[in-house]
């Protein structure tokens, strides 16, 4: 039996399953060792992850101690509450997401707009648009101009992907005035 302790840090979320450092642990581990995690959450984000892993370490002849839950495995009572206790957490998150939809499902059916706001305002398309069609403003003029940047002028312009040219195409077919029915 190895003494002393080996701190793996775990700086991704319990919730994604691409964490270095818990494989490294895991890896690291061997017959006699215990596991010893902050909180159940830091281990695992489902039931099912978590009674994989606790179950793949006792097989493997290895504790398993939660700090802020005062639970260890090693001790039958102990693994009876972790499955209490796996449940419970699991259970939380649930309610953590349930909750957090429900809210935003309420702020769309207030009218309130959710995410990144625009870069640019249709304002701000218009100037810059207008800026473009003179020969002599370079996009990257524009871009420092309006305070944004190039990648922001070609993806609010479009039709500035396909050159000047196009640009100027797209413009002089927006401001021709569609003749009507009755001049058809």
């Amino acid at each position: 039996m190895r003494r002393g302790w080996t701190i793996f840090a775990d700086k991704k979320s319990g919730k994604n399953a691409e964490r270095e450092e818990l494989w490294k642990a895991l890896d690291f581990l061997r017959e006699g060792d215990t596991l010893v995690v902050p909180s159940l959450d830091r281990l695992g984000r489902s039931i099912q992850d978590l009674i994989a892993i606790v179950s793949g370490l006792r097989k493997c002849g290895v504790g398993f101690t939660s700090l802020h839950e005062s639970l260890d495995t090693t001790a039958p009572g102990g693994h009876l509450v972790f499955h209490v206790f796996a449940a419970l957490a699991e259970f939380i998150r649930e309610l953590i997401v349930q909750g957090t939809n429900e809210g935003l499902d309420a702020a769309r059916a207030r009218g309130a707009r959710l995410g990144r706001p625009p870069a640019m305002t249709d304002e701000q398309v218009r100037h810059a648009r207008d800026l473009l069609a003179r020969p002599e403003n370079t996009v990257t003029s524009i871009a420092k101009l309006l305070g944004v940047s190039r990648n922001t002028i070609y993806n609010y312009v479009p039709e500035l992907k396909g050159g000047r040219l196009a640009l100027a195409e797209a413009t002089s077919t927006a401001e021709l005035p569609r003749p009507s029915r009755s001049e058809e």
